[in-house]
């Protein structure tokens, strides 16, 4: 068992959800944490953790090793914090534009120059 934390920018709700379920899908996971106001990553368990970056990496995130080491004994559990603001739903970042693969060709406003 080992602990490895990453930096990596989590901007938005849709950024934390992408990378955790990227994440989720390596073998040998225990625990995820994320915590987005540091823009830290936290997994434990038997993972590599250069996989581990490759994997983040490639969500189209930037990721970086801060550290690789044994696990530290769970806290006692604290209140919650009520302060915290929660993320964004979207970031700029995350935005997608639709593309239609439709054609009508009868359609008199689509100029085609054959």
């Amino acid at each position: 068992m080992k602990k490895t934390e990453l930096k990596v920018s989590i901007s938005c709700q849709k950024c934390k959800t992408e990378l955790i379920k990227a994440v989720s899908k390596l073998e040998g996971i225990d625990e995820i944490t994320v915590n987005a106001e540091k823009g830290i990553l936290t997994v434990v368990g038997e993972v590599d953790p250069v996989h581990l970056t490759n994997k983040v990496r490639k969500t189209g995130k930037q990721a970086e090793i801060i550290s690789v080491g044994p696990p530290k004994k769970p806290d006692p559990p604290n209140k919650p914090d009520t302060g915290q603001k929660p993320l964004p739903p979207c970031c700029p970042n995350c935005q997608f534009v639709v593309v239609s693969s439709y054609y009508d060709p009868y359609d008199s406003r689509i100029c085609t120059i054959l």
